[in-house]
């Protein structure tokens, strides 16, 4: 750890953890108001929320906006968007814990092309055994649907950080949320506002209220905390536990129990993440930042980021 900030009542590593612990949390208390308002609905009403809340803080800097920024910026918020609906459509039909785990196959695949090094593609290889032993395919009982959600998930994930890596060189912290959330929460409405018509309420909208804030809000101000008080490759390395808590939370909210040969599978996930996380760095650029420090939407320590919209 690297004390970059005043010293704080509690471990650095403790904050990270609550970051990782309050996306799970979200996404498992998602499930009952997919039942309601279905997935895209749930990231329409969620995204939504984030919006609302990070450009109250942030004020978009409209003004500062460069015109070759703007289609980057954008397809930022399209991604973003996109990918927490195959998210949520993905946890509807799988467990939790291998939904992250598929989707996690996104990032160790950016980590991996990064590090320019054939040995770093074992990383990727083995992360893929360990989502075999979670599916079990073997038992017949794998749920395509879900899967390929998960895998569309991964794909957004993946996205989402060599997006930000360009849009984040300038455009960081809340700064850089309060100018893609609200498009991602236009991207999900297309399908979302579909869906939840005519179950809308007073509780759907505090329910969703509820999540934002769990993510991306709580998260977003838990890993700017952890950076400040962490070194990169520490950080990287705590957050290759991220499957693993959703299997955790998976099990304690949603009654997922997952059997022997899943927890090996997701202990090569988190594996693998753990060692992508040292291959896969990149190089900061010099760009001028607009905004608070890099987290989330930045200058990304790590290439396994967390998702303050999924």
């Amino acid at each position: 750890m690297s004390p970059r900030a005043g010293a704080l009542p509690v471990p650095a590593w403790s904050v990270a953890v609550t970051a990782m612990l309050s996306v799970q949390l979200s996404s498992a208390l998602a499930v009952g108001l997919i039942d309601a308002v279905g997935p895209a609905g749930t990231a329409w009403l969620r995204l939504s929320m984030g919006a609302v809340i990070f450009v109250a803080i942030a004020r978009p800097p409209l003004r500062s906006l460069r015109r070759p920024e703007v289609p980057w910026i954008l397809v930022l918020g399209v991604a973003t968007g996109l990918m927490t609906v195959f998210f949520l459509a993905a946890i509807e039909r799988i467990p939790l814990g291998t939904a992250v785990a598929v989707e996690f196959l996104g990032p160790l695949a950016v980590a991996a092309w990064r590090a320019h090094a054939r040995s770093a593609l074992a990383w990727p290889a083995l992360a893929v055994v360990g989502v075999v032993l979670m599916t079990r395919p073997w038992t017949g009982e794998i749920n395509t649907a879900g899967l390929a959600f998960a895998g569309l998930a991964g794909v957004g994930w993946a996205t989402y950080i060599l997006l930000t890596q360009r849009i984040g060189d300038r455009y960081a912290g809340t700064t850089g949320l309060s100018l893609t959330i609200p498009v991602a929460a236009l991207t999900a409405a297309v399908a979302g506002i579909p869906q939840a018509h005519g179950h809308l309420s007073g509780q759907v909208l505090l329910t969703a209220l509820g999540l934002a804030l769990l993510m991306p809000v709580l998260p977003f101000v838990c890993e700017m905390v952890a950076l400040r008080h962490m070194t990169p490759t520490a950080f990287g390395t705590l957050m290759a536990l991220e499957p693993a808590f959703g299997v955790l939370l998976g099990a304690m909210v949603l009654h997922q129990t997952p059997a022997a040969f899943q927890l090996v599978g997701i202990a090569l996930v988190v594996a693998a993440g753990a060692g992508a996380q040292r291959v896969g760095r990149r190089t900061p650029t010099d760009e001028p930042v607009v905004g608070s420090p890099p987290i989330a939407i930045g200058k990304e320590p790590t290439e396994l980021v967390t998702r303050t919209t999924s």
